[in-house]
């Protein structure tokens, strides 16, 4: 059993760990606001301008945009596969690796799959891995913006119509709430075009001219996909820490409790001792 000094240096030590997660804690809930915030206002304009794309994308086979959407056979996939920078969020990264392996498994078993990971944590995974990484890209939480989310997206849109990919994929934690994140999968490339309940695509009016129109609608309802994953992500893992260090500040809590208890007893039966010793001197005396 511990001595008192080595139990007191343990408790010093739980209670400085509970200030750095709770610390933590503090951090991260007032990035997730911010973070909650900026996903909350952009999905309903992502979400109807994916609705356009896939509309659209039925009538652009003749069209320059449609080699957005043209079907092959699925020799080459690359995973979009999008973590953090950081540990300290419980499962958060773990989870998207382990979705990785098991789409590779059981949705492309014959495939050559390949990564394109983004944060550093999914950089590491990929190079512990199986997987052929094509390239990755650990800056983007550094300065998350829509022009530096471009960049990747025109880099994973160019080498889909160069052929080197014949479907993208992108793979990352969905932002449900603080406490809840769910891992997805979602077909990037090609657009894959969706029909009504009678068999037929929405019509749209076109001005000035379809063509002007979906030349820029297309690219940019792309990149936008892309960067709705980002902002999800970016708040998932905010929500994740914010859960994690709220978990770690309460364990060490009941562990600070418990070694508490067990110091005072102890203190307690050694300060008894020493009445009893100096009892049984002071009657060996007399």
């Amino acid at each position: 059993m511990a001595n008192l000094k080595e139990l007191r240096t343990r408790i010093g030590s739980v209670s400085s760990t509970m200030q750095i997660t709770s610390a933590m804690k503090m951090v991260s809930a007032a990035k997730l606001k911010r973070a909650q915030d900026a996903i909350t206002q952009m999905r309903p304009y992502a979400g109807k301008l994916k609705e356009l794309l896939e509309n659209l994308s039925a009538s652009l086979e003749n069209s320059a945009d449609g080699q957005y959407s043209e079907e092959r056979e699925i020799k080459k996939v690359l995973l979009v596969n999008i973590a953090s920078n950081r540990g300290l969020c419980g499962g958060f990264n773990s989870k998207v690796s382990k979705k990785v392996t098991a789409i590779k498994n059981e949705s492309y078993p014959n495939a050559k799959v390949s990564l394109f990971t983004i944060g550093k944590k999914m950089t590491e995974f990929g190079t512990r891995s199986e997987f052929d990484v094509y390239d990755s890209n650990v800056a983007i939480f550094d300065d998350l913006s829509f022009d530096n989310s471009a960049k990747i997206s025109e880099q994973i849109m160019k080498v889909f119509v160069e052929g080197e990919f014949d479907r993208v994929d992108l793979v990352y934690n969905q932002f449900v709430n603080a406490a809840t994140q769910e891992t997805v999968q979602e077909q990037f490339l090609p657009v894959k075009p969706i029909e009504s309940e009678g068999g037929t695509t929405r019509e749209y009016a076109f001005e000035p001219t379809k063509e002007e129109i979906v030349s820029d609608l297309i690219p940019k309802s792309l990149k936008i996909q892309v960067f709705k994953a980002l902002l999800d992500s970016h708040a998932s893992e905010h929500g994740a820490r914010m859960t994690a260090m709220h978990k770690a500040t309460d364990n060490a809590g009941e562990l600070k409790a418990e070694l508490t208890l067990i110091y005072n007893r102890q203190r307690q039966a050694a300060i008894t001792n020493e009445i009893l010793e100096i009892v049984g001197g002071a009657e060996a005396l007399a």
